[in-house]
């Protein structure tokens, strides 16, 4: 924006300039707003949780703060910031704020779930891309929101996958339509409890004009009827009038239409892949946001045709023997991993890290038909060793320990699946938990097991 743009401005980004900013976050969304900040000629500091000086930086008496995701409202910085009087917004709403004056124009659909995030938001970029609309998918995935308002070309549609982190700090910001895929526990050693966290989820309804709900996740249902807004539901059954299903091989929109009595397919089950349940659901409901816009049932089509699964979900790093061996690290919850699991018939589970509070019994239980052995590894093994030894006592599990490095770990890993496997068996890593205690994040993991597979396995 240059500074002619800048003086005929409205009164927000005008304010920005002569407000005391203070950025709180060092992360990729701290960094991204400091840029917008500096490119309009706002100044601003950095909070860095970090940094030694960073709770008696606030002396300075700041008049906004800008807030990163996973900041805890009772975090001493915040409470701080709050007690100096700053007006504390979360990064999203910031956005939406600018969005208002840069984009006026501009629509928001968002998105959130325990599980299947990234995968249904980069659905509906695939289908912005594939039908070349000026849109794109942002938030907890791509860019930040902020990078993607402040656009030179101002995009049409964003499409943001929203955490519950990020949620917990939203208010203003609106929604042509929003998304809810599921809700099981996870991040509750953040929000103290299932409750928190689902009602962060549930704020993102409330900001919406329309709601899209999986209708086969008990709780997204039982908790959206406090919603009072037009909801679509979809599922992988029959649609009723008002709904998107499965009719035999068809993915089918009943809710979208003049006449809810006539059925409209905008895809095969062939044009999702891979062709398991829960990615078929996602598919559902990247569709219902797209039919939200008013997107057509055969451009739909076309940008799940073309859609690929993001590294490290349920990817498949190699066949050998009669053995599938595959890649699902971004499985870092307990929802994640049963979907994972339900894929295969017959797996060697390899699973375990940071648990985040949750509990492995509901998985444990549903799962155990589908578990040959399980591998465990990372600081809460022992909480899915407890599981097993309740819920599925004739489950042989196996404890690998770390003993020099991450890349180590994971050759003692794969050695010991590659003892238990045979023919028709699947391979699973699928850990049911974060990665951070013996890894960089679920990406190194992933690229640790598939470079062990590739070398241990593959001829």
């Amino acid at each position: 924006m240059s500074q002619g743009d800048l003086a005929a401005a409205p009164s927000f980004l005008h304010a920005l300039k002569n407000r005391s900013i203070a950025v709180v976050g060092a992360g990729v969304t701290g960094s991204a707003v400091r840029a917008f900040l500096g490119s309009i000629g706002a100044t601003s500091d950095l909070i860095d949780e970090k940094a030694p000086d960073a709770l008696t930086s606030i002396d300075r008496n700041y008049s906004l703060a800008i807030i990163s995701p996973g900041w805890k409202r009772d975090h001493p910085i915040i409470q701080a910031l709050r007690e100096s009087g700053a007006e504390l917004i979360g990064e999203v709403d910031f956005a939406w704020r600018v969005k208002l004056e840069l984009a006026p124009e501009q629509i928001w659909v968002g998105l959130t779930g325990t599980n299947g995030k990234t995968t249904t938001v980069q659905m509906i970029e695939s289908i912005f891309t594939a039908n070349k609309i000026h849109a794109i998918a942002c938030g907890n995935v791509g860019v930040p929101v902020i990078t993607a308002v402040a656009n030179a070309e101002p995009y049409q549609y964003l499409a943001l996958e929203l955490s519950s982190f990020q949620l917990e700090w939203s208010t203003e910001a609106r929604y042509e339509a929003a998304a809810l895929l599921n809700i099981a526990p996870d991040h509750i050693d953040w929000h103290g409890s299932l409750d928190a966290y689902a009602n962060a989820k549930l704020s993102l309804l409330r900001s919406s004009n329309l709601a899209v709900i999986n209708a086969e996740d008990p709780e997204s249902v039982l908790r959206a009827t406090a919603f009072g807004g037009p909801k679509v539901f979809y599922q992988l059954e029959t649609p009723a009038p008002g709904e998107l299903g499965l009719v035999e091989n068809l993915l089918v929109d009943r809710a979208f239409n003049e006449d809810s009595s006539q059925a409209h397919f905008f895809a095969e089950l062939s044009d999702i892949t891979p062709t398991v349940p829960h990615n078929v659901s996602n598919a559902m409901a990247a569709a219902g946001l797209a039919l939200a816009l008013g997107i057509a049932h055969e451009d739909i089509q076309r940008g799940l045709q073309e859609f690929r699964l993001d590294r490290h979900r349920l990817e498949l790093i190699a066949e050998q023997d009669g053995i599938s061996w595959i890649d699902d690290s971004k499985a870092t919850n307990t929802h994640a991993a049963q979907a994972a699991l339900l894929s295969a018939l017959s797996s060697i589970w390899i699973a375990g890290g940071l648990a985040k509070g949750a509990s492995m019994d509901e998985l444990i239980a549903r799962c155990a038909p589908r578990i040959k052995a399980a591998i465990l590894i990372g600081q809460d093994r022992e909480l899915i060793a407890a599981s097993l030894s309740t819920h599925a006592p004739k489950i042989p599990f196996y404890f690998i320990d770390y003993t020099s490095d991450s890349a180590t770990l994971m050759r003692d890993v794969v050695t010991k699946a590659k003892e238990l496997a045979t023919a028709g068996d699947t391979v699973l890593l699928a850990p049911a938990c974060a990665s951070m205690d013996q890894f960089k994040d679920y990406k190194e993991r992933g690229d640790l097991f598939a470079q062990a597979v590739r070398e241990l396995v593959v001829p």
